[in-house]
C-alpha cells in the first residue's frame, strides 16, 4: 500500500501489513488509533503480538478490544475475539480454565447471529477443547463448521474443519478415511486455495500430528518441512517452532540425533513464553535425553512438562530401563487413559506397557497390550507401527515361556524397524532377540546379534543401550531384583552394615541378612563389595 494511504488510514495499512506477514509493520499502524481505544486496531494489535510472541501484549490488546465490541453492542466482533482469547489463554498462560471461560463467552455472544464465520470457528474450538475426552462431540462440531464453511464460501474454515475431522478420524481409527480428508486440506492450504495463516498453520500440523500418530515418518518429513518453508515465508516463529518441534522427533527416529537436537532446542526456546505449546517441545526433548542414556536430565526436562502425555510415558519408560516395573506399568496405564480410545495415540503405550508387563511377570496383560497394539497396527498398515506390534508380541511371549514364538517375533521387529530407518528401536528388538535366542541356548547367534546392536547403539550415541550390550556380550544378565532387595543394595552401596540398614528401612536384622544374602546369589558376587560393582556394571544402581 503507499505511504500516502498509510498516513491517512492507519487501519487500512496495518491490515495489509498483517496480509503481507509483517507483524512489525502492522504492529506500528496500528498503536496510534489503538491508543484511543478504536476496538478493531486493538485487534490488528492484538494479532500483530501474536505473531511476535508478545503474549502480554496480546491478551491486554484483545481483551480490550472485547470491551469495546461489547460496548458497541457488536455481538459478533464481541464473540470472535473471545474465540481468539479463548485459544491465547491456553497457548500463552497454559490456562486451560480460564480459555474455556473465554469460549463460554463467546457462545453466548454468538446465539441467534445467523451463519457466519464465527459460528464455524467457534465449533472448531469446541472441537478441539473437547480432546480427548470427547471425541464423538468433537467429530460433530467439525461436521458443522465444515458445512457453514461451504455454505459461506470460507474455504480456510472448511479446509481446517476437513483437517481436523481428518486427525480424529485417524486417531479413531478409520485411517483411510482421515488420511485422505488430511491430504485434501494440505493440497488447500499448499495451492493457495486457503489465505488465513493461522488455519492453514491448523490444517498442515493435523496432517504431521496424524502422520506421526500412524508412524509414517516419510511423510511426517516432507509436511514439516513444507510447513517450515511457508513459516518462514510468512514470518510465523510459533507456527515454525511447532514444525520443528514435530520435524524434531522424526529425526530422533530416524537417528539424525545431531539435527534433532539442534531443532529441538530451538523450538523450546522459541516456545518458552507458550505454555501450551512449548511444553510439546520439551516433552520431546526430554526423549531424546533419554535415548542418549542422559536420563537425570531427560527427568528434570519431564518435570518442566510433567502433565503432557509425551512426559509421562517418558517418565514410564525411564522407570524401565531403571529396573522399577511396576513404576514403568503405572506410568504405561496412566497414559492410556488419559489418551482414551484414540487408537492411534495409544499405541506408544501400550507398545510399553507390553514389555514392562511382561518384565513384571503380567502375562496376560502384556499379551493383551500386544493384541490391542497389533489391531492398530495392521489398520495403519506402516512398517513402524507393525514393527513396534511385533517387539510387543515378543516381549509377551518371552514372559510367558514362549521362547520358540517370540524369537519368531523379535526377528520380524528387526526386520521391519531396521528397513525403516528406526535404528534404536531396531537395536532394541536385536538385544531381546539376543536374549532369547540364549534363552534357546544358541549363544553364537545371541552374541552375534548383540554386537551388531552394540555397534548401532555406539554409532547413535545411545551410551545406555550400548552399555547394555556390552554387559550382555560379557556374560548372562543377573537375576532381577525385588524393589525392597533395590533399596538394600542402594544402602549398602552406601556402605551401610545390617544393623543400619535395619533402622533406615524399619526392618529386623535378621531380614536384612536375608536380603543380602538373596542380592549376592542373584548377581553372583561373593562379597558385599562385589555385589556393588556387579550391580553398577548392570545399571542397577
Amino acid at each position: 500500500m503507499a505511504t500516502t494511504d498509510a498516513s491517512s488510514d492507519p487501519l487500512a495499512a496495518g491490515t495489509a501489513a498483517l496480509r503481507r506477514g509483517a507483524w512489525e509493520e502492522a504492529l506500528a499502524e496500528f498503536e496510534g488509533p489503538a491508543a484511543g481505544g478504536d476496538p478493531e486496531a486493538l485487534e490488528g494489535l492484538a494479532t500483530a503480538a501474536f505473531f511476535l510472541d508478545r503474549g502480554d501484549l496480546v491478551l491486554d490488546a484483545r481483551e480490550r478490544a472485547y470491551a469495546g465490541y461489547r460496548e458497541a453492542g457488536r455481538r459478533v466482533d464481541a464473540g470472535r475475539v473471545a474465540i481468539s482469547l479463548a485459544w491465547e489463554y491456553r497457548a500463552f498462560r497454559g490456562e486451560r480454565a480460564v480459555g474455556a471461560g473465554w469460549l463460554a463467552r463467546a457462545r453466548r455472544h454468538l446465539e441467534g447471529c445467523g451463519p457466519t464465520r464465527e459460528r464455524g470457528w467457534l465449533a472448531l474450538r469446541e472441537a478441539s477443547f473437547g480432546l480427548p475426552e470427547d471425541a464423538a462431540g468433537a467429530r460433530e462440531r467439525c461436521a458443522e463448521a465444515e458445512e457453514l464453511g461451504r455454505e459461506l464460501g470460507d474455504v480456510d474454515l472448511e479446509m481446517t474443519a476437513v483437517a481436523l475431522d481428518g486427525l480424529l478420524s485417524v486417531s479413531q481409527g478409520d485411517i483411510a478415511r482421515g488420511m485422505a480428508r488430511l491430504d485434501e486440506a494440505g493440497a488447500a492450504a499448499t495451492a493457495g486455495d486457503m489465505r488465513d495463516p493461522i488455519a492453514i498453520g491448523f490444517s498442515c500440523c493435523y496432517l504431521i500430528f496424524a502422520c506421526e500418530r500412524v508412524r509414517d515418518f516419510d511423510r511426517a518429513a516432507q509436511w514439516c518441512e513444507r510447513l517450515a518453508s511457508y513459516s518462514a515465508e510468512w514470518n510465523i516463529r510459533a507456527l515454525q517452532s511447532v514444525c520443528r518441534a514435530h520435524y524434531g522427533s522424526v529425526l530422533v527416529l530416524r537417528g539424525d540425533w545431531a539435527r534433532a537436537e539442534a531443532e529441538l532446542n530451538e523450538a523450546a526456546a522459541v516456545l518458552a513464553g507458550r505454555p501450551g505449546e512449548g511444553e510439546d517441545a520439551v516433552a520431546r526433548l526430554a526423549e531424546l535425553r533419554r535415548r542418549q542414556g542422559r536420563a537425570d536430565e531427560a527427568i528434570a526436562l519431564v518435570a518442566r512438562a510433567e502433565h503432557h502425555p509425551l512426559s509421562i510415558l517418558g517418565r514410564a519408560a525411564i522407570a524401565a530401563e531403571r529396573g522399577d516395573t511396576a513404576g514403568a506399568v503405572d506410568g504405561a496405564r496412566r497414559y492410556l487413559r488419559l489418551v482414551g480410545t484414540a487408537r492411534t495415540e495409544r499405541a506408544p503405550g501400550l507398545e510399553l506397557l507390553a514389555e514392562a508387563a511382561a518384565s513384571a511377570g503380567k502375562v496376560d496383560e502384556a499379551l493383551a497390550a500386544a493384541q490391542e497394539l497389533r489391531a492398530i497396527a495392521e489398520t495403519a498398515g506402516t512398517d513402524p507401527l507393525l514393527g513396534a506390534a511385533r517387539y510387543a508380541e515378543g516381549c509377551a511371549h518371552a514372559a510367558a515361556g514362549g521362547h520358540d514364538e517370540a524369537r519368531e517375533a523379535f526377528e520380524d521387529g528387526v526386520e521391519l524397524l531396521g528397513r525403516t530407518g528406526l535404528p534404536f528401536e531396531a537395536g532394541r528388538a536385536r538385544v531381546a532377540l539376543a536374549r532369547t535366542l540364549r534363552a534357546l541356548g544358541r549363544e553364537d547367534a545371541a552374541r552375534l546379534e548383540l554386537e551388531r546392536a552394540r555397534e548401532g547403539f555406539a554409532a547413535l550415541g545411545a551410551a545406555a543401550e550400548e552399555n547394555r550390550a556390552k554387559r550382555l556380550l560379557a556374560g548372562p544378565e543377573p537375576a532381577p531384583l525385588s524393589a525392597r532387595e533395590r533399596e538394600v543394595l542402594a544402602l549398602v552401596a552406601q556402605g551401610r552394615t545390617n544393623a543400619e540398614i535395619a533402622g533406615a528401612l524399619v526392618l529386623s536384622e535378621h531380614t536384612v541378612h536375608r536380603h543380602v544374602a538373596n542380592i549376592l546369589a542373584k548377581l553372583g558376587a561373593s562379597s558385599r563389595a562385589a555385589a556393588v560393582a556387579r550391580a553398577s556394571e548392570a545399571g542397577l544402581l
